[in-house]
């Protein structure tokens, strides 16, 4: 289903009843209404970082719900869609923060391939309709993520931005990981809290503490 080690973490999840409820569901959702991301980016994000390889966790509430934005990764948008808002103030963060610079187009894939695991809470949206598959049972399948990567042996950082992203995160060892929590990204609340943070720099002294490469932040323009 991941294509790597996922598929083994997580085979007591994707055999559970409620998985098979998921899918039943989605598959009369697709048929019968518009619904974001694609098919076939459903589980990017989980293809994308293979379980052995996450150093980093963003956590996102679910997809972007406009047409061509969602593919999988949660605040990512496709190169050639308009950057969106939220994804607009973690640039802005990212270049106070480390002075890397803004980038034109919204794909975090390079991060993604680097171990950043971009996860939403929810994994599919409805056009128009945000939060409309909250109740589809996602967020048990991505509380189980998130603890097996609890579990693992390896430390790794957790960045919770909003309280949605914290109340997911409530049960990380926060003796063995680090946890970065700060408001929301979007324009409503990255005032209070998330501009002047410093989420990435801090991530990469703590994995350098931990002996474990830093992340290169800087997204490519290709």
């Amino acid at each position: 289903m991941f294509g790597n080690d996922w598929d083994e973490v997580l085979q007591q999840e994707t055999q559970a009843d409620y998985f098979n409820n998921i899918r039943y569901a989605l598959a009369a959702e697709y048929k019968t209404q518009t619904v974001y991301p694609p098919k076939e980016d459903l589980f990017s994000a989980l293809k994308l970082t293979p379980y052995h390889k996450v150093k980093a966790v963003i956590i996102g509430q679910d997809p972007y719900h406009g047409a061509g934005q969602a593919h999988g990764l949660s605040f990512s948008v496709r190169p050639g869609v308009r950057v969106p808002p939220s994804l607009k103030n973690i640039y802005k963060e990212l270049q106070n923060d480390l002075g890397v610079p803004v980038p034109r187009h919204g794909s975090l894939i390079h991060w993604a391939e680097q171990g950043v695991l971009l996860l939403n809470a929810v994994l599919t949206v409805r056009e128009g309709q945000p939060n409309s598959h909250q109740a589809l049972g996602w967020q048990t399948f991505t509380d189980a993520v998130i603890r097996e990567l609890n579990e693992r042996t390896e430390p790794m950082v957790y960045m919770l931005w909003g309280s949605h992203a914290q109340k997911k995160g409530a049960f990380i060892n926060r003796d063995k990981h680090l946890v970065l929590e700060s408001t929301h990204p979007s324009p409503l609340a990255a005032h209070r809290g998330f501009l002047g943070s410093r989420p990435f720099s801090k991530a990469n002294e703590f994995l350098v503490s931990q002996g474990i490469k830093p992340i290169d932040w800087t997204i490519p323009e290709n």
